[in-house]
């Protein structure tokens, strides 16, 4: 089993802030498709890669999944995938939209996740709320998670430095810190979590999330 990882000390700050914003975000992709892979092309494109790299591995898993959007979407695509989230509201809604797919409640810094059991992971701008010195142990944890040939694929914001957030999605209250990376300092870190990057694609500025990086790395052992 993967070593424990340390948990953030605004662990339970961050996951009552989700709780709060959960039904302004799920009427927001509902109604404005913001946050729904199918409105933008080079997300769906980069999801559909990793789905045909991934089906017939073994289990995939969503970690961070919100509402639960990004796990139908592969469910959909034939993956046996499952959706993970902090939030207790979040996973509520996931529940009640995709019936069909299966959900749990539960932190990326909680999970205890059997060396080679997944055959693909996602991070789907799901981790940037890890502090930096959390953030590697996380990575670590999910290449020992893949099988050989396993694919990890991370969508995350792209800046430097740290980000506080006192509100969100409607102007409601929230507490939390948004790590920013540049490509290449997250790219560093997926390798020395023991993955080979295999794909990077840099996304322009969208409202409302600004510039992002999807990253896709394989574990070859």
């Amino acid at each position: 089993m993967n070593s424990p990882v340390p948990q953030p000390a605004d662990l339970a700050v961050v996951r009552d802030s989700y709780d709060r914003v959960a039904d302004n975000y799920v009427e927001m992709v509902t109604t404005t498709g913001i946050g729904d892979v199918r409105v933008h092309p080079w997300q769906r494109a980069a999801l559909d890669v990793f789905a045909d790299a991934v089906r017939g591995l073994g289990p995939v898993l969503d970690v961070g999944c919100g509402p639960g959007t990004v796990t139908a979407y592969l469910a959909e695509r034939g993956l046996d995938v499952a959706g993970v989230d902090l939030s207790p509201r979040m996973i509520e809604h996931a529940r009640r939209l995709h019936p069909e797919c299966t959900f749990s409640v539960g932190s990326s810094t909680e999970l205890d996740l059997a060396e080679a059991s997944y055959g693909g992971l996602l991070g789907w701008w799901s981790l940037f709320n890890l502090p930096r010195d959390i953030l590697p142990r996380v990575l670590s944890s999910f290449a020992r998670a893949l099988v050989p040939q396993g694919q990890l694929i991370i969508g995350t914001h792209v800046g430097d430095g740290d980000a506080q957030r006192t509100e969100g999605y409607g102007g409601v209250p929230v507490t939390w810190t948004t790590y920013r990376w540049q490509p290449e300092q997250l790219a560093a870190l997926v390798e020395q979590a023991g993955l080979r990057i295999t794909v990077e694609l840099r996304l322009p500025p969208e409202p409302p999330v600004g510039p992002g990086v999807i990253l896709v790395a394989q574990r070859d052992d």
